[in-house]
């Protein structure tokens, strides 16, 4: 997902004017009290702040795959694919908002299903999201997106988050804690920005239920 995800990032995207974006403090608030309370595990209080935000500034509702992330964990599954289908009309490159639709999909129908319902992507360069998606596609293994994800640390942190859910949508517990504590690592926080807050949240939940 994209590093920037400020709230004024979303007025920008939007095109809003300046007097608009002045306007919107409110708004700014109900979002940056969203990614807060997500940021401490607070999920249904997030998710709920992210749909006060779209009730309050409707035109910016596709910006906000923070949202979709929140919904997955919120487990309301048929939300979460809405946003990320309508996350894809402001940014169809992005390999990540695929893989999201993909694992609302999953644990609202199945694996098979979500593969079958897999959205296309355009061209996103980022190591190692071509093998991500073709992981979740069914067309190369966890072991293939490791190798891509080489040894930086950007590359090795997506490889690691993205197995992590990749095995936990196929309901191997184990492998998907496994990868998801490797990628919650604290030496992955600066380059995992927001993503690396959603590992770390989500070990948090595994923790909390003993798994």
């Amino acid at each position: 997902m994209s590093s920037c995800f400020r709230f004024l990032c979303f007025i920008a995207v939007a095109g809003w004017v300046s007097s608009a974006a002045a306007q919107s403090r409110g708004e700014q608030q109900v979002f940056e009290r969203a990614v807060a309370d997500f940021e401490r595990g607070r999920i249904t209080e997030s998710a709920a702040g992210f749909d006060n935000l779209v009730k309050l500034a409707p035109d910016i509702a596709p910006q906000l795959w923070q949202r979709g992330i929140a919904l997955y964990y919120a487990g309301r599954y048929k939300d979460c694919r809405a946003q990320f289908e309508s996350h894809r009309t402001v940014n169809p490159n992005d390999v990540e908002n695929a893989v999201w639709h993909f694992l609302c999909v999953a644990r609202a129908e199945s694996p098979e299903k979500a593969r079958g319902a897999l959205l296309p992507v355009g061209p996103d360069s980022r190591v190692p999201m071509r093998e991500v998606y073709d992981m979740f596609r069914g067309t190369r293994r966890p072991e293939d997106v490791l190798a891509a994800g080489g040894r930086q640390p950007s590359g090795q942190f997506y490889a690691h988050l993205y197995i992590g859910l990749y095995y936990e949508a196929l309901g191997n517990a184990t492998l998907a804690r496994e990868h998801i504590t490797l990628a919650a690592a604290d030496q992955f926080a600066s380059v995992g920005g927001y993503m690396h807050t959603v590992a770390k949240v989500h070990l948090g939940i595994l923790g909390s239920r003993g798994r």
